[in-house]
């Protein structure tokens, strides 16, 4: 039920992040490195969309459950420790 609050909060977040990126930019500014890095002169919206965008679909992993086995598969490769 917790993971479920969680998700739905986390996509909710992505959600308004891409709907509303404009009102980001003007209430916080433009950022540095997406201007350079992702378009000429609309790099901090695509940023901020795609971070919405992997908050919704980290919601929804989140939501279904499948964040935790992802991560359970995946970062003992990385981390020898988290291995029982």
């Amino acid at each position: 039920m917790n993971g479920i609050i969680v998700g739905i909060i986390m996509a909710l977040v992505g959600f308004l992040m891409t709907w509303k990126s404009e009102w980001i930019i003007t209430n916080f500014g433009k950022l540095d490195w997406p201007e350079q890095h992702l378009g000429s002169d609309g790099g901090t919206r695509i940023f901020y969309k795609l971070l919405g965008v992997f908050l919704i679909i980290l919601g929804f992993m989140t939501m279904t459950g499948l964040l935790g086995n992802i991560g359970r598969a995946v970062l003992p490769r990385y981390f020898s420790s988290l291995t029982a």
